[in-house]
């Protein structure tokens, strides 16, 4: 039986879950957890928060509260890495703003965490992952490439300079990305994460009538995953996007392939990919320039033509 105060739920692949309580208030709700990507424990906590708050900004809500999640091998890592990863996470909380309520632990012989996030929302002011219409700019807030550089850090041939710069950008919130783009007329909304860049834009297409035209040219991505792209250090998951989302891609001739790679790398706390109406879209990017997301760029349009596909050029 479907539930009337049900925004979004499990029908859709949306970011989180949205109830409406009353009139003028509703909730917003959503997980996320993982293994380790980074090998300092204090900044795993911090990239798996800003991941987890994602998906409450991608929804246009801002998070109130939070529990922790945590699978852990206690007979085999010291209790000390926990506290780390906790403390990490706490501080991330503690910058966004939320409430750690509490959480949940288990043994595990994997060490995994995330967090479940509870957010607020005006029922009438949810931003969808669907939407967006033929004509709108799309926008892209954080660099691609961080899938392909943590399989580095993995591989051990990342430098430090580009580890330094993705733990940057994988630690920072999508709190003020989501604030402006809730002061012009934002169409669709989501954050760029597993599926990568083309798997999430997919999203973005659907139940609309509209494709998307992507300029392959402005599409930011950290200078280091160029080379390990063609040096073959891609990530399963790249290989697995692809697989599932070239049917509705179309790449030209001239896109170089190690950008095809970049646009199917899945990410981790990643930015957010936001449709505008094109006379409001260079106005929120000067926006988000001066306030502190320096990387947002146009990288591409809604088109009526093709239906449902989208075009790398």
């Amino acid at each position: 039986m479907s539930d009337p105060n049900l925004i979004t739920g499990i029908e859709r692949a949306e970011d989180a879950g949205v109830y409406r309580l009353r009139e003028d208030l509703a909730i917003v709700q959503t997980l996320d957890f993982f293994t380790p990507i980074v090998d300092d424990p204090y900044t795993f906590g911090q990239v798996a928060t800003a991941n987890a708050l994602s998906d409450i900004y991608a929804k246009g809500g801002r998070p109130l509260t939070a529990m922790n999640i945590v699978c852990f091998p206690v007979k085999t890592m010291e209790l000390s890495v926990l506290r780390d990863i906790l403390l990490g996470g706490l501080d991330k909380l503690r910058e966004a703003g939320v409430t750690l309520v509490g959480g949940h632990s288990v043994e595990d012989a994997e060490l995994k965490y995330g967090l479940s996030v509870t957010g607020l929302i005006h029922p009438d002011r949810v931003v969808l992952n669907s939407g967006g219409e033929p004509g709108d700019r799309v926008i892209l807030t954080k660099p691609l490439g961080t899938g392909i550089v943590n399989t580095a850090v993995k591989g051990g041939v990342a430098d430090e300079a580009a580890v330094s710069r993705v733990i940057e950008s994988m630690t920072a919130l999508n709190r003020k990305a989501s604030e402006l783009m809730l002061t012009v007329d934002v169409h669709a909304c989501t954050d760029v994460t597993g599926f990568g860049f083309l798997g999430h834009a997919c999203e973005m297409m659907d139940g609309t009538d509209a494709g998307m035209i992507v300029h392959s040219a402005k599409v930011p991505f950290f200078p280091e995953a160029r080379k390990l792209a063609e040096m073959g250090m891609l990530p399963g998951g790249l290989h697995r996007n692809r697989e599932f989302r070239e049917g509705m891609v179309d790449f030209d001739k001239g896109v170089p392939e190690f950008l095809q790679d970049l646009l199917f790398d899945p990410q981790t706390s990643g930015g957010l990919l936001i449709a505008v109406p094109q006379e409001q879209a260079d106005r929120l990017v000067m926006r988000m320039h001066e306030e502190g997301v320096p990387d947002a760029v146009v990288v591409g349009e809604l088109v009526s033509e093709p239906k449902c596909r989208i075009v790398v050029r």
